[in-house]
């Protein structure tokens, strides 16, 4: 018998402990899209540019790519293109995720809402969000609180540094929702993941 496809609105923040205010998303996306698929939805919505390591964590399950060369380093690691969201998460569950080992970047997952659905395979659209995320490689939250704080200082060094290294001016506040979800529907479409 088959079963009911799912749809999932996720409310996922970065780093809640230490941004505020808040840099989140909401999206929504199907119970059949794997852990790998999600990845890439939240990269895409986020403005990430999946190019470093990720991994979901629920309880002690933990959820990567297990790649030929890093299966010897996670002996009880979960393929995250095997496993589907509606395996992992029920009603009010959280899920960690985890972005960029180096930088650490910490965001916290939770179902806000499942719904039958008509939808079937993996699909996704960004419904709402807001702040910008860090630039890619900016030290974790030590190092873009520091580029933050360079921000407010237009007229100093640390400030020529953060535009000379972002190529532009970064505006932490932006958010464009449809933007997020051009790039997350671009993705849908080319059956990332």
């Amino acid at each position: 018998m088959a079963t009911q496809p799912l749809l999932y609105t996720l409310h996922i923040q970065l780093e809640p402990l230490h941004f505020n205010p808040p840099i989140w998303r909401r999206i929504r996306v199907s119970g059949d899209c794997t852990l790998r698929k999600l990845h890439h939805f939240i990269q895409a919505a986020f403005g990430w540019n999946s190019s470093h390591l990720h991994e979901f964590e629920k309880g002690l399950n933990r959820y990567l790519p297990l790649d030929a060369e890093l299966m010897h380093m996670y002996d009880n690691a979960l393929d995250d293109r095997k496993t589907k969201l509606r395996r992992v998460l029920k009603d009010s569950d959280r899920l960690r995720y985890l972005y960029d080992f180096g930088d650490s970047w910490q965001h916290v997952i939770a179902v806000e809402r499942i719904e039958p659905t008509d939808i079937t395979g993996s699909w996704c659209e960004v419904l709402d969000g807001a702040r910008a995320c860090p630039p890619e490689d900016s030290g974790g939250v030590p190092g873009y609180l520091q580029l933050l704080e360079a921000i407010q200082q237009s007229d100093t060094e640390g400030f020529r540094k953060v535009i000379a290294w972002t190529g532009q001016h970064f505006d932490p506040e932006l958010f464009d929702c449809r933007a997020a979800n051009a790039a997350v529907q671009r993705i849908c479409n080319n059956f990332w993941g």
